[in-house]
C-alpha cells in the first residue's frame, strides 16, 4: 500500500503562536490515520493545509501524490471534508442539500438527484430525504453532513471531530459509517480529542500537542510505551476487600487503589506473571474474585504519560480562527 496523504515539516504560525511546528505525518491508502490531541493542538490547522484551506509557512504536503499548494485544484477534486459542525442548509430538505452540493461541483441535474437518492439510501435518511434539515437529530445532520463529502467519490476523506457533541448513539452510527467508507476503499484521516473513537476507529494514531507530533503508531503500539498493564480484581465477598488490597500490594511491590463501593482493587504492574501469582495466593487464602484481569493501558493513560496532561484539559486555543484569518487557497 502506497501513502496518499504525506506532510514533512508542516509549520504554520499565527501571530505568536505556532499551531504547526515542523509537523510529519502519512496515512496508508484505505486506512484510517486518527490525529488524537486537545483543543489547540493543531490538529484542524494540519487538515486545513491538506485540505488547501491553509497555505503552510514551511514544510510540503502531498495528496495522491498531487502537491497541496501548487496542485491545490486537482487535490480538491480528490478530498471531501467534513469539518466539526454540520454545514448543510437547515431550511432545505436534505435531498435538496445534496442536489445542490451536486450541481456546484457541476454533476447535470439528473445525475446530481442520482447521485443524491443513492446517498440518501447509503446513509440511511431515505424516509428523512424529503424533510428540512432542521428538523433532523444531531446524529442525522452528521451522516447527511458525511454524505455531502462523499459526492463527488473522493479517494481521500477529512473528518474534523465528526461526533463533537453528539450522544453515545449518534456517535456509534458516525463510527459505522466510517467504517463503511472505509471498507470501499477510501483513506480517512480523522481527527479527535476522543481517546475511545481513535482507539476504535485509526489503524494509525498521530498524537499532537502544541503543534507537534509527539508519537506516532499503532493503538498498541502507544499503548505499549507505557511498558506496564493494570491488574484488577473484586473479591465476591465485600468484607475480604482489605484483606485483598493487602495481597495485591504484597505482590505488585505498589499501593494498589480501591473503588468505593464497588471494592474494585487495581494496581499498574510491570510483570504479567503476577496474575497467575495472585490466582495462587487467592486459593491460599479462600478468596473467591467476582472479577480478575490484566488489562492493556488506555489512550486516557497513554496521552497523560506523554503530554502530563489529559486530552481534554486545555481550552480552545487560536486554531479555530485560522480559516478566518487566511481564508481560502486560490
Amino acid at each position: 500500500m502506497d501513502d496518499v496523504i504525506r506532510a514533512e515539516g508542516l509549520r504554520k504560525q499565527f501571530g505568536d503562536t505556532k499551531a504547526l511546528d515542523g509537523v510529519d505525518i502519512s496515512a496508508r491508502r484505505g486506512t484510517v490515520l486518527g490525529v488524537l490531541g486537545p483543543n489547540g493542538a493543531g490538529k484542524t490547522t494540519a487538515v486545513r493545509v491538506l485540505a488547501t484551506l491553509l497555505k503552510p509557512d514551511a514544510g510540503r504536503a502531498e495528496v495522491c501524490g498531487y502537491d497541496v499548494v501548487k496542485d491545490a485544484v486537482r487535490v480538491r477534486a480528490m478530498i471531501g471534508l467534513t469539518g466539526q459542525y454540520a454545514s448543510v442548509d437547515e431550511e432545505l430538505t436534505g435531498f435538496e442539500n445534496l442536489v445542490m452540493i451536486a450541481r456546484l461541483l457541476d454533476f447535470p441535474r439528473r445525475e446530481a438527484k442520482a447521485r443524491a437518492r443513492q446517498l440518501l439510501d447509503r446513509f440511511r435518511l431515505t424516509d428523512a430525504g424529503a424533510r428540512a434539515v432542521k428538523t433532523y437529530s444531531g446524529g442525522m445532520r452528521r451522516r447527511l453532513d458525511l454524505a455531502a463529502s462523499l459526492i463527488n467519490h473522493p479517494e481521500v476523506i477529512y473528518l474534523d471531530e465528526p461526533t463533537t457533541g453528539l450522544d453515545p448513539r449518534a456517535r456509534n452510527e458516525v463510527w459505522d459509517t466510517v467504517r463503511g467508507v472505509v471498507a470501499e476503499g477510501a483513506t480517512v484521516l480523522l481527527t479527535t480529542q476522543y481517546l475511545e473513537e481513535a482507539d476504535a476507529l485509526a489503524d494509525r494514531i498521530a498524537v499532537f500537542d502544541h503543534g507537534r507530533v509527539i508519537a506516532e503508531g499503532t493503538s498498541d503500539d502507544l499503548k505499549g510505551r507505557i511498558g506496564r498493564q493494570t491488574l484488577v480484581v473484586r473479591a465476591s465477598e465485600p468484607f475480604r476487600t482489605a484483606q485483598l488490597t493487602s495481597i495485591v500490594a504484597e505482590l505488585s511491590g505498589e499501593r494498589p487503589e480501591v473503588q468505593r463501593p464497588t471494592g474494585l482493587v487495581s494496581v499498574p504492574v510491570h510483570d504479567p506473571g503476577v496474575l497467575s501469582a495472585l490466582v495462587r495466593r487467592l486459593d491460599e487464602a479462600s478468596i473467591t474474585a467476582a472479577e480478575l484481569a490484566l488489562r492493556m493501558p488506555s489512550l486516557d493513560e497513554v496521552f497523560l504519560t506523554l503530554t502530563g496532561h489529559l486530552a481534554e484539559d486545555e481550552e480552545e486555543a487560536t486554531e479555530e480562527s485560522d480559516l478566518v484569518t487566511e481564508g481560502s487557497v486560490a
